[in-house]
């Protein structure tokens, strides 16, 4: 039912009542009787004159050579106006329900998520009293609607619960209060979702920071958190964001992907697969590159379901993200520092602890600083098989950024030291990129041989060709083996790994 019958108007009804607004003023609302005979009685009554007779000419031209367009126009106001009577009836359902709320009410609220059934039929309830009250005429539908976004907003994140419960959505990005984009499908689309104000933003925020013990304010505008699922969330607000409270959430499938999920989704073959599987329980040291939302983390995911589930694993995150299936795992988080700047604990921390936790493999999120020089220190003091990741753009490029992170360690090392400890430490480069159609390909698979010279010898084992781009704007290739076998392949006979040789036939 359209706003205007609501309002118990008709259509024609409504416009000649904006027709006859200019004219039929009352004393007590006359632009004169507010400002008195000024220029800007003048001007008021002017606007609302040239208003009057926008809209007669727009009723004009439905009736004779537009008929569509004032149709139009009248159909998009309708809407705004429905969308802002339909929020306003959603505040003052809030504003009745903290005012009217009872004790056994409270307690059925604080119950959270395991008693939503019953919390929206509390809601139901305080909406059929403020649509009596103020003659509302909502649909079933829309009355639905209403109480699950009043709901989300007392249990969950408000506006964003729709986006988060949406499985086909991958990344939702809030840039301020009124646009909120989506990532579909490798596409960045705007969503219809937004917040009323930046007050409004801010306590979701809010409520996305208390669980974790963190906050965000003036003296500390960025942070890095998680939700409760494990999705990743950056949080950054004014002064250093100047568009309002800014939001990044990358979310996580609520089923973990396995090795075969990748190959059916075209992001490796199925040699390359059983040649990763093979590496990890060989106990190769492993480094995934790759650039922002290429699926690094993903595919460090896939990687830790080939540990054997006897060996102890110890996991280290700014944001933990990692979710293993095996028993055995310990969890550790980095931790930013108070509001008196104290308190903070850095991944670099967390690597020199764990060598003290009798880890059997140490696998890192993601190496950004001087915990890089720890890392390869650990693996190459006995701790094989321990697997991390690093932004770069190719093999060569990570090694170069290893080299930088672990001079930022504070260490005045020469830099051939520093390259003949990485190239001892570091078996395996897996680089994985995002193509432009949005999907995701381990494009290299490089062996690290060594040292010649002053210079790390790199060798491709695998790699992902694009043959041409299609009509529909989708990347075609294929998967390759280069025809050369590692260096290594002893270490898969001394651990009992079967890898069949014809995988690395090129071809």
């Amino acid at each position: 039912m359209s706003l205007l019958k609501r309002l118990g108007r008709t259509k024609e009804q409504a416009i000649k009542e904006v027709e006859n607004r200019g004219t039929n003023l009352s004393v007590e609302n006359s632009p004169e009787q507010i400002y008195g005979d000024s220029t800007a009685a003048r001007q008021v009554k002017s606007s609302t004159m040239d208003a009057s007779q926008t809209y007669s000419r727009l009723r004009e031209q439905k009736s004779s050579e537009h008929p569509q367009m004032a149709s139009a126009f009248a159909a998009r106001r309708s809407a705004v106006v429905q969308i802002d009577q339909i929020q306003e009836l959603r505040l003052a359902i809030h504003r009745r329900i903290v005012d009217e709320m009872t004790v056994a009410e409270q307690q059925l609220i604080a119950q959270g998520k395991d008693a939503r059934e019953q919390i929206k039929n509390l809601i139901a309830t305080y909406l059929e009293r403020e649509m009596v009250n103020n003659n509302y005429n909502l649909s079933r539908a829309e009355r639905m609607v209403l109480v699950d976004d009043i709901c989300d907003e007392l249990l969950g994140l408000g506006p964003l619960e729709p986006l988060l419960k949406d499985n086909t959505i991958t990344e939702i990005m809030v840039n301020g209060p009124k646009d909120i984009f989506v990532e579909r499908n490798g596409k960045l689309l705007l969503s219809d979702t937004r917040f009323y104000d930046d007050n409004h933003l801010m306590n979701i925020i809010e409520r996305i920071l208390a669980p974790l013990g963190r906050r965000v304010d003036e003296a500390s505008p960025l942070v890095d958190a998680r939700l409760a699922d494990g999705s990743r969330v950056n949080i950054i607000i004014p002064p250093l964001s100047l568009i309002g409270p800014t939001v990044t959430i990358r979310k996580f499938s609520k089923n973990a992907l396995s090795v075969e999920n990748l190959v059916e989704l075209g992001t490796l073959s199925e040699k390359m697969a059983l040649f990763l599987q093979a590496c990890v329980k060989a106990r190769l040291n492993i480094l995934v590159a790759g650039g922002t939302g290429s699926g690094k983390t993903t595919t460090l995911n896939v990687l830790s379901s080939f540990i054997p589930s006897n060996e102890r694993i110890v996991t280290i995150e700014d944001a933990a993200e990692l979710r293993l299936q095996q028993r055995h795992v310990v969890t550790l988080e980095s931790r930013p520092a108070n509001i008196e700047g104290t308190g903070a604990v850095t991944i670099r921390d967390l690597v020199r602890n764990a060598l003290r936790m009798r880890p059997d493999r140490i696998i890192v999120g993601e190496v950004r600083s001087g915990e890089a020089l720890d890392m390869l220190q650990a693996m190459n003091t006995g701790h094989d098989g321990s697997i991390t990741t690093a932004h770069a753009n190719s093999p060569r490029d990570v090694l170069s950024r290893l080299e930088t992170m672990t001079l930022m360690a504070g260490m005045e090392l020469p830099v051939r030291a520093v390259r003949t400890q990485i190239s001892s430490a570091i078996n395996l480069i897996i680089q994985q990129s995002r193509l432009q159609d949005g999907s995701r390909k381990l494009t290299h698979i490089t062996e690290v041989q060594g040292m010649e010279g002053d210079t790390i010898i790199l060798q491709d084992l695998f790699r992902y060709v694009q043959d041409y781009i299609d009509d529909k704007g989708k990347s075609v290739g294929h998967f390759e083996a280069t025809g050369l076998q590692p260096s290594f392949m002893d270490k898969f006979r001394i651990h009992g790994v079967d890898v069949p040789r014809d995988i690395f036939q090129k071809g």
